[in-house]
């Protein structure tokens, strides 16, 4: 029995000191949420701003653009996925990692070829593991991500899709991400982000009465495209970073408070069964005794 004990004492301390470490890990999470969601927030008048200058110039003039024409045909898909650089998230790794790679199967069906762009460890891994090939990757900064990394992963996109198909270019290019839609929910999402697509204004302003103005471009639309399109695109990837950093704290949050909970379950199990086990020992003290006292009164 006093084994037993023991090892009830040992298992209940270990639950505690995980209950420590999760609940230290929760509370960090919940701090890190607010500045992601303040970033989200505070990035978002300039992106819906870039937004409406593009489809302005796109939807009020005639100019046929590289990054605005639709190919003949694609015959080569780039997906960029963004992961984290750590785990403790419960599945907002591997769901992003399954969208993607679901996205990438459907793109194969349609007889495109398909190459990867990976963001965060946690891709790279996932690759490396299962001996897959990317074309380029960006690590340890996803937890605060910086608008130069967004640059930087812009840049690389932005130049495998101005190349012919000859020499390795790609024809479309889609974005895997976590959005960000509440504290207990993170959605994986799937934006096809060049040739571009512009969706302008919501369905409020769709169906309102508003006269939109009459727009002059100078020098001319062209050059206004060439200078408004890269900075776009870098709005759009920097937004796609900042919703997965927001997700993945509101992930971590939601895994340690459910590890937290699990670990309480686990020290009143163990509490229980070392006060049963204890009681039975004691029970077996007093027989022993009350036994020993009738063997020497007979």
């Amino acid at each position: 029995m006093g084994a037993q004990l023991r090892v009830y004492k040992q298992k209940i301390s270990s639950a505690q000191t995980t209950k420590k470490i999760t609940k230290a890990m929760e509370l960090i999470a919940a701090s890190r949420i607010q500045k992601a969601m303040a970033r989200v927030r505070a990035a978002s008048p300039f992106a819906r701003a870039v937004t409406r200058a593009v489809s302005a110039v796109a939807t009020n003039s005639n100019v046929d653009h590289p990054l605005t024409r639709e190919p003949d045909q694609i015959r080569r898909s780039a997906v960029v996925i963004f992961t984290a650089d750590r785990g403790l998230a419960g599945a907002f790794n591997s769901q992003i990692l399954r969208e993607a790679l679901e996205v990438a199967e459907m793109l194969k069906e349609q007889g495109r070829e398909v190459v990867y762009y990976l963001v965060g460890r946690k891709a790279v891994g996932y690759f490396q593991f299962r001996k897959m090939d990317w074309v380029a990757d960006w690590v340890g900064d996803t937890d605060n991500p910086s608008f130069e990394t967004a640059e930087a992963i812009s840049a690389s996109i932005l130049e495998s899709f101005r190349k012919e198909y000859a020499e390795g270019g790609v024809d479309e290019i889609h974005l895997v991400y976590n959005r960000f839609v509440s504290m207990m929910t993170q959605s994986p999402e799937n934006v096809r982000l060049l040739p571009l697509e512009i969706v302008e204004a919501d369905a409020a302003e769709a169906a309102s009465t508003q006269v939109f103005p009459l727009y002059e471009f100078e020098p001319d639309a062209e050059q206004v495209l060439d200078s408004i399109l890269p900075v776009y695109i870098q709005s759009r990837v920097y937004n796609a970073l900042l919703q997965s950093a927001a997700a993945k704290h509101a992930a971590t949050q939601k895994a340690m408070k459910s590890a937290s909970d699990n670990a309480d379950k686990l020290i009143t199990d163990y509490t229980r069964l070392r006060n049963n086990a204890r009681q039975a020992e004691i029970t077996q003290q007093i027989a022993e005794i009350v036994g020993g006292a009738d063997a020497l009164a007979s």
